[in-house]
């Protein structure tokens, strides 16, 4: 590591002779000046990592010399160290964005912590993350191959997004190709959990089954439900369990978090399918047998979600649950702006259904623009696009315009997505549908270790369109591809995030209760 340069600013200098030596000899080259202005004409020709200020000086004072650095310098952390404790001054120096703050007479430790905190607190992290991941690798390996049930797969998957996360704050490439492997031995021995239950979780008899699209309404979201106070359940589309952890911290800024959990989508996991089901509490088979005419197959003309209100409320008939809602569907900035308008008027009932559209309309979009790949190559830049999304978005304006009210929030989704690299080849005939993750038609060929396949739908608790219709799920990162044009279309979505097959991100799926803070 290169020598760091300090500037420690104070009109009593020659007392802090002993400190200065003290940092120096920790490595760190320490220049000094009594005062503001001496220190804006230093920082004219050295560069500085970090400065460390005094607050009480003569001439100009320490505030006032740190308005004028982070005027010029906004980049230069600043230590502000003082004699005065007053709260005040301290509201003062924190709002003008300092990074730490030292009260005199102070150790030549406290410095050095601070220094360390601003200076080596990412190669600190990134070696202490490296190291805590090697302690964890062996318990996660052991944990994916003990054949976990439902249940340990969803804590399996939140301790991977939790590694996956955290090493991303590690700049260790070696360690990070060690966990995109890991990971990725999780999702192949998912989809052998998932071939070998799902079946017998959607089947007639429903055997330890676990919290799924069609039953989460009334396992997890109804009981959750607040008598006394106004609840909003919001469900924003596409949205991955690590992407509901990147916008958490802007949520906990105004709103206590009373649960966190997940729930696992149906099959296929894709918005006409899961959606429909969430707000019907169906699978998609029994949808269309209840509601022939609202129900529409992939080759079919129509909107394929213009019916989610309708099916909640024969869903509440189902259930024997009398209350009021609302239903309101953002699709565009001016919905999302009516939403900001108009929240306080949603008060008045005691449930209101919000569906954002965003993440998924994000997730298509980069799929079609290339300014997006860019911009959303891998998960790391996905996550923080979500997460600078949700944090100018109109819903996060309009949930903090109700965090002053006794409210319940309830956020979820329908599905995840994964990216894919892996192209899979099938042949159909002209009926067949053409998504990437999953495919049904008559004359499907394919090669069955690809894929999950069910030749009866009924099987997957889904419609079938023509008397010989199978359905088949990519598994893993795999995408299905035509023989036409076969390189093209490979090479064009390799890396792409795509939804409706089996993988983790695709089918664990976050469920969240809060309430403000």
């Amino acid at each position: 590591m290169s020598q760091a340069n300090i500037l420690w600013i104070d009109d009593e200098i020659e007392s802090l002779r002993s400190q200065i030596l003290f940092l120096e000899n920790k490595g760190y080259a320490v220049q000094s000046v009594t005062n503001g202005f001496d220190a804006l004409e230093f920082l004219k020709d050295h560069p500085i990592d970090v400065i460390l200020l005094d607050e009480t000086m003569p001439g100009m004072t320490g505030l006032e010399t740190l308005s004028r650095l982070k005027e010029t310098y906004p980049h230069i952390p600043v230590v502000m160290v003082t004699k005065n404790e007053a709260e005040h001054l301290m509201d003062e120096a924190i709002g003008a964005q300092i990074s730490d703050y030292l009260i005199k007479p102070v150790n030549p430790n406290q410095v050095l912590l601070a220094l360390k905190k601003i200076i080596d607190n990412k190669r600190l992290v990134a070696e202490k993350t490296t190291f805590a991941y090697q302690q964890a690798f062996r318990e996660l390996f052991l944990a994916l191959n003990s054949q976990p049930d439902h249940h340990e797969w969803m804590e399996l998957y939140k301790k991977l997004v939790y590694w996956e996360m955290e090493m991303g704050k590690a700049d260790s490439p070696e360690m990070q190709d060690v966990f995109i492997t890991q990971k990725a031995e999780a999702n192949t021995e998912f989809a052998k959990f998932i071939a070998r239950h799902y079946a017998e979780w959607v089947g007639p008899k429903a055997k330890n089954a676990p919290v799924m699209s069609h039953t989460v309404f009334q396992k997890k979201i109804l009981p959750a439900l607040s008598k006394d106070v106004p609840n909003f359940w919001v469900l924003i589309d596409n949205l991955r369990f690590d992407q509901w952890r990147a916008i958490q911290p802007i949520f906990a800024e105004t709103f206590r978090i009373l649960e966190e959990d997940s729930f696992y989508s149906i099959l296929p996991t894709s918005t006409q399918y899961s959606r429909n089901a969430v707000f019907a509490g169906l699978l998609p088979a029994d949808i269309e047998a209840h509601f022939p005419e609202e129900w529409k197959n992939d080759d079919e003309q129509g909107g394929k979600n213009l019916y989610e209100e309708l099916f909640f409320s024969h869903q509440l008939k189902r259930l024997k649950v009398d209350i009021r809602f609302t239903y309101t569907k953002i699709t565009s900035h001016h919905d999302g702006q009516q939403l900001v308008n108009h929240i306080h008027n949603l008060l008045n009932y005691p449930l209101n259904i919000i569906v954002y559209n965003f993440v998924d309309m994000l997730s298509h979009a980069r799929t079609e623009m290339e300014v997006l790949k860019e911009l959303a190559s891998d998960e790391v830049s996905y996550r923080s696009i979500t997460r600078s999304w949700f944090l100018h978005s109109p819903l996060h304006q309009a949930l903090k315009k109700i965090a002053d009210r006794p409210v319940r929030i309830i956020l979820s989704t329908d599905h995840g997505s994964v990216r894919v690299k892996t192209p899979c080849k099938v042949i159909g005939d002209r009926q067949t549908t053409t998504n990437l993750r999953y495919k049904h038609g008559r004359n499907l060929n394919f090669d069955p270790k690809e894929v999950i396949a069910f030749r009866d739908p009924r099987e997957a608790g889904l419609p079938r369109p023509n008397v010989n219709s199978s359905y088949i799920f990519a598994k893993e990162d795999g995408f299905l591809c035509y023989p036409n044009n076969y390189n093209y279309f490979a090479n064009y979505y390799k890396n792409t995030f795509q939804h409706g097959g089996v993988s983790l991100e695709e089918m664990i799926v976050p469920v969240v209760i809060m309430e403000p803070k």
